[in-house]
């Protein structure tokens, strides 16, 4: 596949399949960080203005990953905004502006320190798992307690999106970020997210294998709050055990939180928590015994 135009802005150079006018990023500040390998058909960018630092998620460009037509990126991301509102968290990035563009779409978020916990674009599998400086091995190698304490966040904001009714589509390590120097955990994509319950009218749903529920995957399912425990459950061994390997000799923790993930991860929805509070719940009941 040709490579297209590549674009240069202060700090930072990029990719696109075709030129586009970006000279109203630059009034916002010195462009310091690109973000171009996604296929959402969205670009991001770290802009530093007066000693702030913001992140800029645009859509109207034609990036170089996305097989879609740019319009169908921008009505994504326009939908995405409400969400950000809707769901603000202390686990969630903060929006601070949204605004139409002559040929697209921006939505500009306070800057979040953090590594991305799948970065496909520069520790492809196996590297994410095995380099020594991907965020995802790194993450591994920290204590359980540690992990533990990441995974406590998730499922906190989870416990929103429940109570605001809505449901998780496409959450996956992707959508996390890391700070290692403060051990934070941050989420920091749920463009995706709908307001529940849903019928599955795709088949293959959006999403990561990894963390998809089999109700996902069927055109006419419905798509509820069961799905969103086995999407935490799915969660839990990513970055406890050994992902879809889900046997106890890949699990990190004890043997009563396996236990717990396990049933949140039920082939059959009916067998799994029937709200992520009950999971929750269990949890952190099993997480208080293994102490």
């Amino acid at each position: 596949m040709s490579q297209g135009v590549t674009i240069q802005m202060d700090e930072v150079s990029f990719q696109l399949k075709e030129k586009h006018d970006f000279s109203w990023l630059q009034k916002l500040g010195t462009v310091c960080h690109v973000f171009d390998q996604q296929d959402s058909g969205n670009i991001s960018f770290g802009v530093m203005r007066n000693g702030r630092k913001q992140f800029i998620k645009y859509a109207g460009a034609k990036t170089i990953h996305f097989e879609g037509e740019p319009k169908q990126a921008v009505v994504r991301l326009k939908q995405a905004v409400p969400l950000y509102l809707t769901l603000a968290h202390e686990h969630l990035i903060t929006l601070d502006d949204h605004f139409e563009l002559e040929n697209g779409y921006a939505v500009v978020f306070d800057w979040q320190e953090g590594e991305c916990l799948h970065p496909h674009w520069s520790y492809p599998p196996p590297e994410k798992y095995e380099h020594p400086h991907s965020p995802f091995y790194r993450f591994k190698q920290l204590p359980v307690q540690k992990r533990l304490n990441a995974l406590s966040s998730i499922f906190t904001f989870h416990e929103l999106v429940e109570e605001k009714e809505y449901i998780a589509i496409d959450f996956y390590d992707g959508s996390i970020l890391y700070d290692f120097t403060k051990d934070e955990t941050t989420i920091c994509d749920i463009d995706y997210y709908e307001l529940g319950p849903v019928h599955n009218e795709m088949g293959r749903m959006f999403g990561s294998n990894r963390f998809m529920a089999p109700e996902e995957f069927e055109r006419g399912d419905l798509i509820d709050q069961r799905t969103n425990v086995f999407r935490l459950g799915a969660t839990a061994f990513c970055l406890l055990g050994g992902e879809l390997d889900r046997s106890i000799h890949k699990w990190e923790a004890s043997s009563a939180l396996w236990k717990v993930a396990c049933k949140a991860v039920s082939e059959n929805k009916d067998e799994r928590y029937s709200t992520v509070q009950a999971f929750t719940e269990s949890w952190n009941q099993a997480r208080e015994e293994s102490l």
